[in-house]
């Protein structure tokens, strides 16, 4: 039972457009299919991570962690302000590759890109450690045994199973875009990064002005 819970909690956990999934959409938009899904796999490795560190209730560690947060944001948005300026420029320079140019070679950029996103990113963090006290409290699943890693592994196959779909449909269909449609995409993509990155850096400031 508490498997096919962690499976459809990882799955919809990492469908909601935040800057993972617009890492992971680029990617296969500029790379190719196993550029993004290795970008994705990356995310559901560190979610099953994330949630077996919550469930053993190391979450005393990641709460004395909590005066490096306003830190730790404003890296963020650096962060996702610079993947947005890439996007943006890739936006404005975007030409139709030929087949026989296609990129063969794997490079580990996705990976560490997502790596970086993750380290950065503190509602990750405060996520898994909320869902841990859900499926905890509830006795879904319990805080000792193999159980939590299980239920953790569970949690990233189902993160594997989106990005699979995710970075299928985007590598299956992308041949039908036209370039200026791949333009507009990376636009949009840049804009919502851009986004993401001021949300970061206005909560460094609203959680000072509170304390003031």
């Amino acid at each position: 039972m508490y498997i096919l819970l962690g499976i459809l909690i990882g799955f919809v956990a990492a469908i909601p457009l935040g800057p993972v999934n617009v890492f992971v959409i680029s990617q296969a938009l500029k790379r190719d299919f196993l550029h993004g899904f290795m970008a994705g796999i990356t995310a559901a490795v560190l979610d099953t991570l994330y949630c077996l560190v919550a469930i053993l209730g190391i979450a005393q560690v990641t709460y004395g962690l909590a005066k490096f947060l306003p830190v730790m944001k404003v890296f963020a948005a650096l962060l996702l302000a610079f993947l947005g300026y890439r996007l943006y420029v890739q936006s404005k320079t975007y030409h139709e590759t030929k087949p026989s140019n296609k990129m063969t070679s794997f490079s580990p950029r996705p990976m560490l890109g997502v790596l970086l996103l993750y380290v950065m990113n503190p509602s990750l963090y405060i996520f898994w450690l909320g869902t841990a006290g859900f499926v905890t409290s509830h006795y879904f699943v319990a805080q000792t045994g193999k159980t939590p890693v299980f239920f953790s592994i569970a949690c990233g196959i189902g993160g594997v199973i989106w990005y699979f779909i995710l970075t299928h449909y985007v590598a299956t269909h992308h041949h039908q875009f036209k370039p200026r449609t791949f333009q507009r995409i990376f636009l949009v993509l840049a804009v919502v990064l851009f986004v993401f990155a001021a949300y970061s850096l206005l909560t460094v400031f609203i959680n000072v002005k509170l304390k003031l």
